[in-house]
């Protein structure tokens, strides 16, 4: 875990960004700070349920593809926890199937993004809807 933002303040929202692919990890952590954002990374999901609970992230973007604890099980147990229920999770994944999407949509997922079909600048545009909207529609 770690925490970086050189061109944002204590005041800038924080992201937990919870992605094992070291590369789609730096390119997301680096388009998200450039935006203003502190980003907090994982790259499993016991870290990220550790991350999320110290922390407190503003929002977390979630793989379900990754070592350890699963993401769909990550999301349960981020909802379950009442110090991490708020939170707003949004999917980031290559799992495009509906029954993935829906799962992770009834499991209170506030979006869900299919990664090879996300440009870097269409996830930070999500990433700020969720933010200013919560009640915003779910799914891109």
């Amino acid at each position: 875990m770690r925490a970086s933002g050189a061109a944002s303040d204590d005041r800038s929202p924080i992201i937990l960004l919870v992605e094992d692919d070291r590369l789609l990890r730096k390119a997301a952590e680096s388009a998200l700070r450039r935006r203003g954002f502190r980003v907090l990374t994982a790259t499993n999901g016991d870290d990220a349920l550790r991350t999320a609970a110290a922390e407190a992230p503003d929002l977390v973007l979630l793989d379900l593809v990754m070592p350890g604890l699963p993401g769909h099980e990550v999301l349960r147990a981020l909802k379950d926890n009442e110090v991490t229920a708020a939170i707003p999770v949004v999917i980031l994944t290559n799992l495009g199937q509906d029954f993935d999407v829906q799962k992770a949509l009834d499991a209170g997922a506030a979006a869900y993004a299919i990664k090879s079909n996300l440009a870097l600048k269409e996830l930070v545009a999500l990433v700020r809807r969720v933010l200013l909207t919560p009640g915003s529609p779910r799914g891109t």
